[in-house]
């Protein structure tokens, strides 16, 4: 039996297990909080977070190129991007599946019957790590700018009020 196969055999298992480490990544309240409401209007970053976490799993099962699960990882990336996380802790959760899998994975990892398919399954896990981390960083980078451009025009809107700034025919301020 192929790695894979033994994958779907246990998904339920692994989802479940994956998705709690995950949620393992927020402070104690906020964990509970997103464990306990299934409602997508409730709480809908559990909810967001359990739903694309499946097709993620189910695409390396199935060996789908890492750049088509781009879409499902953005949709949690964006979430944690503008949460309190550092880098290493937004895309930490893509890591923690490596963990599970192990741990479910452990007596055919010790009777050596995956060996080469694991490393190449931990291998494609990483690749999505590594891509999780450049979707984290265009979010934040669109935050920052966000926020640089909310500055710049609240600063724009005060000096226009105190007078000390006259528009010009082309949107460009004097002083």
């Amino acid at each position: 039996m192929s790695l894979e196969d033994h994958l779907k055999d246990k998904k339920r298992v692994i989802l479940s297990k994956w998705f709690d480490l995950t949620i393992g990544t927020y402070p104690e309240q906020t964990a509970q909080f997103l464990k306990s409401k299934k409602n997508q209007f409730a709480n809908p970053v559990g909810y967001t977070l359990f739903k694309e976490i499946e097709p993620i799993l189910e695409g390396l099962c199935n060996r789908v190129e890492c750049n088509a699960l781009q879409p499902f990882l953005e949709n949690i990336i964006r979430i944690r991007a503008i949460q309190d996380f550092s880098p290493s802790q937004a895309v930490s959760f893509v890591f923690l599946l490596k963990q599970v899998i192990r741990a479910e994975m452990e007596v055919e990892i010790q009777k050596g019957a995956v060996g080469r398919e694991l490393l190449d399954l931990e291998s494609r896990i990483d690749e999505l790590g590594l891509l999780s981390f450049n979707i984290f960083m265009k979010c934040r980078e669109k935050i920052y700018d966000l926020k640089a451009n909310e500055l710049k025009n609240r600063t724009v809107r005060l000096l226009k009020r105190a007078k000390l700034v006259v528009e010009d025919s082309e949107d460009e301020y004097k002083q």
